[in-house]
């Protein structure tokens, strides 16, 4: 069996991040932000613009490992019974997240405002409106507000799934699988 070091090293790096960081946000920014008294919005702001970037890096590692993974497993892929399901699993999980991830950043311009981390709108937390908060800004907090622990389901089931590809990649589950087929 080849080495895919490099690809292996991207998928798990990026998702590693894009996992890690989504938690860590719903866990500490947004609660934490509802700390900074009347800056709460604008903390928040300033702490998702930061991870952003780091963010779509991370996703594009991610991707860029999995297709190398893909590209490096084909022969398994087509051979081994068990891997074709688990990589069509993987892909439905992956286009899920991605599509979760863009939306919630969609979301969050709007409560950015002008996309600048300069809004400041009011907040309870990072996503928890207050009375105050103008109707279309606290709709997209109150949808962000879910959607903030859908990001971390979707790509922790990655890794989950990620694993347990790496067990099918086992010698002796090579040979049961590959003489099943």
């Amino acid at each position: 069996m080849a080495r895919n070091t490099v690809s292996r090293a991207l998928h798990d790096l990026g998702l590693s991040a894009w996992f890690g960081g989504t938690l860590a946000n719903a866990v500490a920014l947004n609660p934490a932000a509802g700390e900074a008294g009347k800056d709460t919005g604008k903390v928040a702001n300033v702490g998702w613009n930061r991870w952003t970037p780091v963010n779509a890096v991370a996703i594009g590692a991610h991707l860029v490992g999995s297709v190398g993974q893909l590209i490096g497993n084909r022969g398994r892929v087509a051979q081994q019974e068990g891997v074709a399901g688990m990589s069509a699993l993987k892909t439905l999980l992956t286009a899920a997240a991605l599509g979760v991830t863009a939306y919630s950043r969609s979301l969050g311009q709007v409560v950015n405002g002008t996309g600048s981390g300069a809004a400041n709108p009011s907040s309870r937390s990072g996503t928890k409106p207050t009375k105050r908060t103008k109707a279309e800004i606290a709709a997209a907090q109150e949808q962000l507000d879910s959607l903030q622990w859908v990001i971390p389901a979707l790509t922790g089931a990655l890794v989950v799934v990620s694993s347990y590809a790496g067990e099918q990649q086992r010698a002796s589950e090579v040979i049961k699988g590959v003489s099943r087929r």
